[in-house]
């Protein structure tokens, strides 16, 4: 048997007046996405647990079969795990993002969490002098990809209270800056940041360019390293995946899978997500899992940009679901399970906690729902809800029914 994860970051959302009140998914032509619900085990599922914030780190470790109540101690050690950056039990690791904030003073906004998409090669020569000039005493700095970055606080304090910064997006910072036992050590990391960047060559070259700077450095979602059991072991399957982003990676690492790298593949709207799907047919070929994660749907909603989001729903639809799909179709051992990890809010231009769509279809027991579309609606009407989302990975290899049908 086969099972495969098709993950759409962020895909769900909420109705748009600008959408005749539909959300991009209702508005997005989604062939095989709707083939996949109209054959499947097809509702919604509560991927956030109560009292969790709605973040990627949470939505995945539900996803990937662990409960986020007993595993999740922060983000960053998952993406400091895919970097291979190994933490101590004292060690507290922090996502860094490059940003971009204007304004002055009290009235500094966040402008751009992502520094204007900031190349990762750019990236990395600005952090490493970054390290240079602020690490020591503890305070060690790794390039990541793009705009995500990481700085791990060797027997550090995490008890602090951060802002993700796509929180953010247009909002004055002066409330949302870190605050809490530590908080004064981000603070002066963050500060120091800003007259080292003020003139960096890189943003030189990038402001000549008619590009966005890179202004400051943003410290959040710390934690320290978790403990998981792998899922290899628990469900005695071998697998990979296949994402841009490091904590997907990260969550891999722990769970004990192999990490598919895929030319061309950025996180962003110009990803490869062809290759995606092909990479994951071929690494079916000698493994039993494949978790195939896609990012632009959640970067389309967090720049509130709805052409965007619509693009990249068929886009992930048509080459990566479309893909999977044709290259399974002379197999019946099969599962797939569909689903975003949260849904991303074009008007908000972030994570909201609501359920999702999913979609649990085997080949081997197909259903017959009728004309019905894979979106949040749609779902909705079918009465079938996964109140303990992490379970769906159960249903997915053991073929147990994990959800309740009313």
């Amino acid at each position: 048997m086969k099972y495969i994860i098709l993950q759409g970051d962020g895909m769900a959302d909420y109705p748009l007046e600008v959408l005749g009140g539909r959300t991009p998914l209702e508005a997005a032509r989604t062939p095989n996405m709707d083939w996949l619900a109209q054959r499947g085990v097809f509702g919604l599922a509560h991927v956030i647990p109560e009292g969790f914030a709605p973040g990627s780190d949470v939505g995945n470790m539900s996803i990937m079969g662990y409960d986020p109540a007993v595993y999740h101690t922060g983000r960053s050690p998952l993406e400091a795990a895919s970097m291979g950056v190994a933490l101590g039990s004292k060690d507290i690791a922090f996502r860094c993002n490059l940003v971009n904030l204007g304004g002055s003073g009290a009235e500094t906004y966040m402008e751009d969490f992502t520094a204007g998409h900031i190349s990762s090669e750019e990236a990395k020569e600005i952090i490493d002098d970054i390290g240079r000039k602020l690490g020591g005493d503890g305070i060690e700095f790794f390039p990541g990809v793009s705009y995500r970055h990481l700085m791990v606080w060797r027997e550090g304090k995490e008890k602090m209270t951060t802002t993700p910064p796509h929180d953010i997006t247009g909002q004055k910072i002066a409330g949302c800056l870190p605050t809490g036992d530590g908080a004064d050590c981000l603070l002066k990391l963050m500060d120091a940041s800003r007259n080292i960047l003020a003139e960096h060559g890189v943003n030189r070259k990038r402001e000549a360019e008619g590009r966005r700077r890179a202004t400051s450095i943003w410290l959040w979602g710390q934690g320290r390293a978790p403990q998981l059991p792998l899922l290899t072991k628990r469900f005695g399957i071998t697998g990979g995946v296949i994402s841009a982003v490091d904590i997907i990676h990260g969550l891999g690492v722990y769970a004990g899978l192999e990490r598919i790298d895929v030319p061309g593949i950025t996180g962003f709207l110009d990803t490869n997500y062809k290759g995606k799907g092909e990479y994951g047919l071929r690494s079916l070929e000698k493994n039993d899992f494949v978790f195939i994660h896609v990012e632009a749907t959640d970067e389309a909603g967090h720049m509130g940009d709805v052409k965007a989001k619509i693009q990249a729903l068929e886009d992930f639809d048509e080459k990566v679901v479309g893909t999977v799909l044709k290259g399974m179709e002379h197999r019946k051992d099969w599962r797939v399970l569909l689903m975003p990890d949260h849904p991303t809010s074009i008007a908000l231009k972030t994570h909201v906690a609501e359920p999702v769509p999913f979609v649990l279809y085997s080949a081997l027991q197909p259903r017959d729902n009728g004309a019905v579309g894979y979106n949040e609606k749609d779902a909705a009407k079918t009465g079938i809800v996964a109140k303990e989302a992490f379970r769906l990975m159960e249903a997915l290899i053991e073929g147990r029914q994990t959800w309740t049908e009313t």
